[in-house]
């Protein structure tokens, strides 16, 4: 059995209440936070749906306001005038020669968007990109001609989630180093874009409990009455 050692149970200890208010769970979080690096703030959301059914399942993308914390490199598939859009945008590797890098093994990137018209020879690298998430999907917004548009929302913070099987979501909304507010807002807007995201097939319950925690540290239950 798996014992934790001393400096997370001294920060479980300040886990006193069943539940917080974001603000106050946030704080707490942060408070507890006892790594040495700048950990991330994480969120966990279990949802009364059913992952096996096709209509449950709860999948989207939400750009934080406050950013990630993360520096985001973006690789872009394209050619042409929108090779160069993706270029003014920001985007770190840009072209289509990057397809056979990939295939290579080559995988120093955080994000692939790839114009619709590219997706014939993207759709070879489906056994490198998909077991890293990295694979473009029309539904996150990463197979666009929008290029420009989808490299900055990237580049600003945009993330991506999706339930798994037991009805979990699961996405990183900051670091530690963030201001509480910082952290609220982008809180916020995760909690948000994920009740926008209920099927319609949901009965009963849909956010059953959320909790935040730091990479390390404990999990702060979040007071769930406004999800209901």
């Amino acid at each position: 059995m798996k014992t934790h050692g001393k400096k997370f149970r001294a920060a479980a200890e300040k886990v006193t209440a069943p539940s917080y208010a974001p603000k106050a769970a946030l704080e707490l979080v942060k408070s507890a936070a006892f790594a040495k690096f700048d950990e991330s703030v994480e969120v966990a959301v279990r949802l009364g749906v059913d992952p096996r059914h096709a209509d449950q399942v709860v999948r989207g993308t939400v750009v934080l306001p406050a950013g990630t914390g993360k520096t985001v490199r973006v690789l872009v598939i394209a050619v042409g005038e929108k090779a160069n859009e993706a270029t003014a945008a920001g985007a770190d590797f840009v072209g289509a020669e990057y397809i056979q890098k990939v295939k290579d093994g080559w995988t120093d990137f955080d994000v692939m968007i790839a114009t619709p018209d590219q997706m014939g020879q993207v759709g070879q690298l489906g056994r490198v990109l998909g077991p890293r998430g990295l694979m473009p999907n029309p539904k996150a917004g990463t197979v666009t001609f929008d290029v420009g548009r989808a490299v900055k929302e990237s580049k600003a913070g945009k993330i991506e989630f999706r339930v798994d099987k037991a009805g979990n979501v699961q996405a990183a909304i900051g670091k530690v180093s963030f201001g509480v507010d910082a952290l609220e807002t982008n809180f916020a807007a995760f909690m948000d874009q994920i009740l926008r995201s209920k099927p319609s097939a949901a009965k009963g319950v849909y956010v059953k409990t959320v909790a935040l925690s730091s990479t390390m540290g404990p999990g702060v239950r979040v007071d769930t009455t406004p999800y209901r």
